[in-house]
């Protein structure tokens, strides 16, 4: 999900493959349709209304498919959301499953139907006798000065001002149409995991576990790959593009994180392909102490930038950081996330949930943050205000309630890249996992979410329930 870069504007993705739309209708404004201006000058709005969000329209962006050269399955399951710049009323949108991305033009008509039609007789009176004496035999009623027949003088002496009217148009209600203006296919071999597009508005980026492509949005057949991570031996494989994110300032800039917890900053002015000749974002305690798990739990599952450009916000099972990209070798700032599930990686391991992807935001400022957990939680923070803890609360429709832990649910299947998954899977082949229950429920989780560009507004996503909340 995503929010338009004004904020007047939602689109969420589903498993079904909709987007649907929402758009931004303040109380304010649906006041302004009920009442006069001076009813409106003696209400009080010194009070900030808080961002109303009502739904606009939605449509089917893709349709499960079937690759027969590989006789590969092709969810319709949309994995991301982008908005474009809008030229003009009309929105543009990004979708993207796992091999297809599309680029939707949704508008607004205003259709209009005839509501009364009452001819001027005065107008017409002529032509209407010409058509009657055209099948009126017989005509032998005496005629006037004027060229009238009798008996249509006496009508038109009779008519009242009141019946002279002219066409009547009304409204019939606004009506949304979305169509498809672009199809980019047939350039991933593996599944795509984000899309971002540029600031110059004409470009944008597609990247999947082992590439990342550069796109033109009026050019769908044709793209340039401009990083390549695949080895010759895919047996030297060491890790996969987990997310890419076009830097909000320059067009230039691009980072990208890996599965390893590295974080690269490119110049796409340095050379064609970036592979090299990047900045690389580290943490310092990943050259520690390390276990079976270390790098299963840094990979880095989400990457955002501030909208200064200079800060970048990422992800992993266990943090959330924040980075300086001007500093290499440590975050700005750690939110411990998950530690207290540190103790039950094993478990996390063998239920495929230590594989879980979660998202993270920030405000428009850049001095909150948001990133979701298990039982449905919402966590926010602030950068150098109040405690490390944050705020936490239970995405639901009584958010203040505590929420109820229950017990680790069945396995389920993995939403990380096969490739790293099968890796691990061979080096763990022995491990034993506890008994004990986890103490919190994993088939609920709070995966996307999206913050408000101006606002204390957080869009969230949990199970099949969009929920939004304002502070």
């Amino acid at each position: 999900m995503e929010f338009e870069k004004s904020g007047d504007y939602l689109a969420v993705g589903d498993r079904g493959g909709r987007v649907v739309v929402f758009e931004r209708k303040d109380e304010k404004d649906s006041l302004n349709q009920w009442h006069s201006r001076n009813e409106l000058e003696q209400l009080d709005f010194t009070t900030i209304q808080h961002p109303i969000f009502h739904y606009k329209t939605e449509f089917q962006s893709h349709e499960p498919e079937f690759d027969y050269l590989r006789s590969l399955e092709i969810e319709e399951k949309i994995n991301k959301v982008r908005w474009c710049a809008t030229p003009n009323e009309s929105l543009f949108i990004l979708s993207t499953n796992d091999k297809t991305i599309k680029l939707w033009k949704v508008k607004d008509h205003k259709p209009k139907k005839v509501k009364e039609l009452n001819p001027n007789p005065f107008v017409h009176s002529e032509n209407v006798l010409l058509a009657e004496s055209s099948f009126v035999s017989g005509q032998d009623k005496p005629s006037v000065a004027n060229g009238y027949a009798l008996e249509w003088t006496e009508k038109i002496d009779n008519m009242s001002p009141s019946q002279d009217t002219h066409a009547k148009r009304a409204n019939i209600g606004e009506t949304v149409s979305a169509r498809c203006r672009k199809v980019y296919a047939h350039a991933h071999d593996y599944n795509i995991n984000s899309i971002s597009n540029n600031s110059d508005g004409e470009t944008f980026v597609s990247a999947d576990d082992l590439r990342i492509n550069l796109w033109n949005l009026e050019i769908s057949d044709q793209c340039f790959n401009i990083i390549d991570m695949k080895p010759s031996n895919m047996e030297d494989l060491t890790e996969v593009i987990t997310a890419a994110e076009f830097h909000p300032i320059h067009c230039n800039l691009l980072a990208y994180s890996s599965s390893r917890g590295f974080i690269r900053l490119v110049d796409l002015r340095q050379s064609a392909i970036c592979d090299h000749n990047a900045r690389i974002l580290q943490h310092g305690e990943s050259s520690g102490l390390k276990s079976f798990f270390t790098e299963i739990v840094s990979s880095i599952s989400d990457i955002k930038f501030a909208s200064d450009g200079r800060h970048l916000l990422s992800r992993d099972y266990m943090n959330l950081k924040l980075w300086d990209i001007r500093m290499e070798t440590s975050p700005v700032a750690i939110f411990k996330i998950h530690e207290h599930l540190r103790p039950k990686l094993c478990d996390l391991y063998n239920n495929d949930a230590i594989f879980d992807k979660f998202e993270c935001c920030l405000s428009g400022y850049g001095l909150h943050f948001a990133t979701g957990s298990y039982s449905n939680l919402l966590r926010i923070f602030s950068y150098g205000v109040g405690s490390e803890e944050g705020i936490t609360m239970e995405a639901s429709r009584n958010p203040n309630r505590k929420s109820h832990l229950q017990a680790a649910p069945k396995a389920r299947r993995s939403s990380i890249s096969n490739l790293t998954r099968g890796f691990s899977r061979q080096a763990n082949e022995n491990l034993s996992s506890g008994s004990n229950e986890l103490s919190c429920n994993l088939s609920s989780k709070l995966l996307h979410l999206a913050w408000h560009p101006t606002t204390k507004f957080i869009a969230c996503a949990a199970g099949n329930s969009l929920y939004m909340y304002y502070a």
